[in-house]
């Protein structure tokens, strides 16, 4: 019978939730699955995972929906025209309903307080797909590809240049957890939010981390082991799109930039990627990048997220 190392956790809502161990273990555990996916093809036998989506996707359905399948069980996608969440019906009832039908809830909003709602009324296990706030998924993946390429994290130091935006916040939240440190390079009016950093600065120094926010690019790459970007305007921000580009002038990734970079360093890049924007094709297509074996992780990650929340319900 599996033991979940996460038995004081119903759902993942941010990584902040979770101690070093616990992303330890998800770790190792993704690495099994990866290596060896067979074992596990019965694991959620019988069990059903909602999809929730207010935001389109290509990466986090197909993982989700292809990793549920490979583990045994069943993925229902429901669009925000599938469902009537938060207008038609409350949360609270569309996640009281929901846990009598399924095992498991996945959801990618908007507003961040619709994932913390679902958890709160709902009686399975609720992941946060990504909220305008968080995206605790793609930084596991992220660092658990960091694993891979270095061996170890300990003692790395991953570069983030860009908008503060969710991958930003994720990404320090999970530094400190895998003995990272973060340096996040953002224009004025576009930095992280204060409460995000001084939560992750807590964490980092409980772990003997830094957590740094500075403006120039050039500050936060010099000797990274891994340089992440994001494109300048998110899902919902396209009319800002004009504005954002000229704000972020200057923090593109370019073969230069990633030149000042640790010898090893890698690029990576939580896709989709805007070649000539926020990065150089030199650099997405190039030496340095490790975006698509970043891509295929979420679905070994997700795979151990879920067997960790489902497998103790």
């Amino acid at each position: 019978m599996f033991r979940s190392p996460w038995q004081r956790h119903k759902d993942l809502i941010s990584i902040h939730d979770l101690t070093t161990d616990e992303v330890e273990a998800l770790f190792q555990l993704a690495a099994n699955v990866k290596a060896r996916p067979d074992r596990y093809r019965t694991a959620l036998a019988g069990q059903t995972l909602a999809m929730i989506f207010e935001k389109s996707s290509t990466r986090t359905r197909v993982s989700f929906e292809v990793g549920m399948y490979q583990l045994g069980g069943l993925a229902t996608f429901l669009s925000s025209r599938d469902i009537q969440i938060g207008r038609g019906e409350t949360i609270e009832d569309t996640a009281k309903v929901l846990s009598r039908y399924v095992s498991g809830i996945m959801a990618r909003t908007f507003a961040h307080a619709t994932v913390t709602n679902l958890a709160k009324y709902a009686t399975v296990p609720v992941i946060n797909g990504l909220t305008d706030l968080l995206h605790p998924c793609q930084a596991l993946t992220d660092y658990f590809t960091a694993r891979e390429q270095f061996g170890n994290t300990k003692g790395l130091t991953l570069a983030y240049i860009g908008d503060g935006n969710n991958m930003a916040h994720s990404l320090m939240f999970g530094g400190p957890k895998v003995g990272m440190s973060v340096r996040v390079a953002s224009p004025e009016g576009y930095r992280p939010k204060p409460e995000i950093v001084e939560l992750a600065k807590q964490d980092a120094r409980a772990a003997g981390t830094a957590i740094e926010v500075v403006t120039r690019p050039e500050e936060a790459v010099r000797g990274a082991h891994v340089v992440y970007t994001d494109v300048f305007a998110s899902m919902g921000q396209e009319a800002e799109a004009q504005v954002r580009l000229k704000a972020f002038a200057g923090y593109q990734v370019t073969p230069e930039l990633m030149e000042t970079a640790d010898k090893d360093a890698v690029f990576m890049h939580c896709l989709p990627c805007h070649r000539g924007e926020e990065v150089l094709a030199d650099v997405a297509d190039g030496r340095w990048s490790v975006i698509f074996d970043e891509a295929e992780n979420r679905l070994h990650v997700q795979k151990a997220i879920m067997l960790m929340l489902m497998m103790q319900h």
